[in-house]
């Protein structure tokens, strides 16, 4: 077994945070061919009961940015989802609460290390967002998203794709008119190579 693979099988059997509501359910989908890294905030409930990432109305959102099909995001090893947090957090005032730091302190480092191939980095969410784009961090979320289209970095910031948004995108009609059109262009290129 291999030294990532290794890493992958410690991940899964995680119990760090064992006072979790709905208990640890670690999930991701990582493999070392990953070129493609979606990295949200943590799993929600709905994920959380069906055991695998984006496996919900925001995931079929996303899936649609990316223009590509359920059976390819869930079977390619070239698209890799890593949240910062790996389960579902419990739910808050105003949705999920935070993911948990420990996760991120604990996975972060090995596993983006371990991941080579990496050219297009998706990133979902503030906490994403200080992590793999600390100079945007702090801006509204239309700000971060707008500068990181400006760029030429292999990163792009996207809104959260839950339907909670819809407003959202109504307001910023430029993204899904400017921005998805070069994120799709990039994923079909890195995914037909």
């Amino acid at each position: 077994m291999s030294d990532f693979e290794t890493l992958k099988t410690k991940m899964r059997a995680c119990a760090l945070c064992t006072d979790l509501p709905l208990g640890p359910n670690p999930l991701f989908q990582l493999s070392d061919k990953a070129r493609i890294l979606i990295v949200g905030q943590a799993p929600g409930r709905i994920t959380h009961s069906k055991g695998r990432p984006f496996d919900d109305p925001s995931g079929d959102r996303l899936r649609n940015w990316l223009a590509i099909d359920k059976d390819r995001f869930y079977s390619d090893p070239k698209v890799g989802i890593f949240p910062m947090g790996l389960c579902f957090p419990g739910g808050g005032a105003g949705g999920d609460k935070p993911p948990r730091k420990i996760c991120a302190t604990t996975w972060r480092a090995p596993v983006l290390s371990a991941l080579q191939d990496v050219r297009l980095t998706l990133i979902l969410g503030a906490y994403a967002i200080a992590w793999h784009a600390p100079s945007l961090r702090g801006l509204s979320v239309a700000d971060a998203v707008r500068r990181s289209g400006e760029r030429d970095d292999g990163n792009f910031i996207l809104p959260h794709p839950s339907p909670r948004n819809n407003r959202w995108l109504k307001n910023n009609p430029w993204f899904e008119a400017d921005i998805v059109p070069r994120i799709q262009r990039s994923v079909y290129s890195l995914l037909s190579s």
